[in-house]
C-alpha cells in the first residue's frame, strides 16, 4: 500500500489530497480523496479486504463461499453476503439469466477461474454441469444459510464482488465525513464530489478494445459525478471471422454453457452503486448488444456506453442520453 500526501488551499482551509494505491482481490486499486484530517486508511481498508475476502472469495479456502461450495450447510453467511446475494439476484432476474453466480463450474472447466481448466472443453461436460447453474437453485434463509436444490452447485460472486467492494470503500470515506473522493479497483470505480486539486468534476477513461498489446488508448473519458461506474470487456481479445469478417468476443453463456459469440465488445455502465454497475456490465457482455438494449428499457437509473461490432465494418458506439451528457468531447 503506498500512500502520498499534497496540501491544497481550498475556501481558506488546507486539504490534504490524499491517495491510497495497492493491491488487494487478485488485482490493483486507488483510493483518492480530499479531506482536512489524515484517515487510519491503510488499517481501514485492510480490514475491509480481509473481510470481503473470508465471505466471498473462492481463492481462500476456508472463506465462507469456498466452505459453502464444497457442501457445508452450517455456514452462517455475513452482512456482505447478504448484500451481494440479493444483488445478484436481482440481476439474475432482470437478465433472464444471463447473470449468473452459479456458472463457476463452467467458468472453472474453460480455466478462467480458481481451478485449473481442460486443455479441451467436452460439450458433454459442459451438458452435465448445465445441471449445476441456475441462481433460481439456490435460496438465502432469514437466518442467513445457504440452501441449494441440489449439492454440488458452485457459487462464484467474482463477477460482482470488485464493485461491491468499491462501494462499501466509499461507505467507508462518507463515515469518516470525507465529500469528495474517487474509489477505483480493477477498474470499477465510484466518485463523489469534486477533484479539489483541479476544481473540477472526476475525469475516468473508457479503454478502447481494438488498442494492440502493449498500448494504452481510450476510446473516451467521461465525468463521473455521484455515480459509479464498471466496465467489462475482452480488451484486446476479440477475433474476426475469418467467413464474414465480423468482430466478436467469447463469453460464456450461463443458458447454455457455451463460450459463444458476442458482437459487443466493451460495456461501461454507470449506475446508483458499483457493484450493480459491475453486475449490470457482465450481463450485457453475455447477452450481445441487441439483448442488451432490450434490457435497457426494463431497468432505471442506468446509462451505457457500449463498443459493438455490426458486420465487417469498425466498431461502432452507442450511448444513453444519460452517459452521452457526462462524455468529454475532443
Amino acid at each position: 500500500m503506498i500512500p502520498f500526501f499534497v496540501l491544497i488551499a481550498c475556501n481558506s482551509s488546507e486539504v490534504q489530497e490524499q491517495v491510497y494505491s495497492g493491491e488487494a482481490l487478485g488485482t490493483t486499486y486507488q483510493i483518492k480523496y480530499f479531506h482536512s484530517e489524515e484517515l487510519e486508511m491503510e488499517k481501514g481498508l485492510d480490514s475491509i479486504f480481509e473481510v470481503i475476502n473470508s465471505s466471498m472469495s473462492t481463492y481462500q479456502a476456508d472463506s465462507d463461499i469456498s466452505r459453502i461450495n464444497v457442501g457445508d450447510t452450517s455456514v452462517t453467511v455475513d452482512e456482505n453476503f447478504r448484500q451481494v446475494y440479493l444483488l445478484s439476484e436481482q440481476i439474475y432476474a432482470e437478465s433472464g439469466g444471463y447473470f449468473d453466480p452459479t456458472v463457476g463450474k463452467i467458468v472453472n472447466i474453460y480455466g478462467f477461474g480458481p481451478v485449473a481448466g481442460d486443455e479441451r472443453v467436452d460439450k458433454r461436460e459442459i451438458d452435465s454441469l448445465m445441471d449445476y447453474v441456475g441462481f433460481n437453485k439456490l435460496e438465502l434463509t432469514e437466518d442467513n444459510l445457504i440452501k441449494m436444490a441440489q449439492p454440488g452447485i458452485y457459487l462464484d460472486f467474482n463477477a460482482i464482488a470488485k464493485g461491491f467492494a468499491v462501494d462499501v470503500i466509499g461507505d467507508y470515506l462518507d463515515q469518516n465525513r470525507v465529500q469528495d473522493y474517487l474509489v477505483e479497483i480493477g477498474g470499477e470505480l465510484t466518485a463523489k464530489g469534486i477533484n479539489v486539486a483541479k476544481g473540477q468534476p472526476w475525469v475516468v477513461g473508457i479503454d478502447d478494445p481494438g488498442q494492440s498489446p502493449g498500448e494504452r488508448s481510450l476510446q473516451a473519458a467521461v465525468k463521473l459525478i455521484d455515480r459509479a461506474m464498471a466496465t467489462s470487456g475482452n480488451y484486446r481479445k476479440f477475433k474476426t471471422d475469418s467467413l464474414t469478417g465480423q468482430a466478436f468476443v467469447h463469453t460464456i453463456n450461463p443458458l447454455t454453457g457455451l463460450a459463444e459469440k458476442s458482437n459487443l465488445l466493451s460495456a461501461s455502465v454507470l449506475a446508483e452503486n458499483c457493484a450493480l454497475a459491475d453486475g449490470y456490465a457482465t450481463a450485457f457482455m453475455a447477452m450481445g448488444f441487441e439483448e442488451s438494449l432490450e434490457m435497457l428499457e426494463k431497468i432505471k437509473n442506468v446509462d451505457v456506453f457500449f463498443i459493438y461490432a455490426e458486420g465487417d465494418d469498425e466498431p461502432k458506439v452507442f450511448t444513453t442520453e444519460g452517459f452521452e451528457e457526462n462524455l468529454i468531447q475532443n
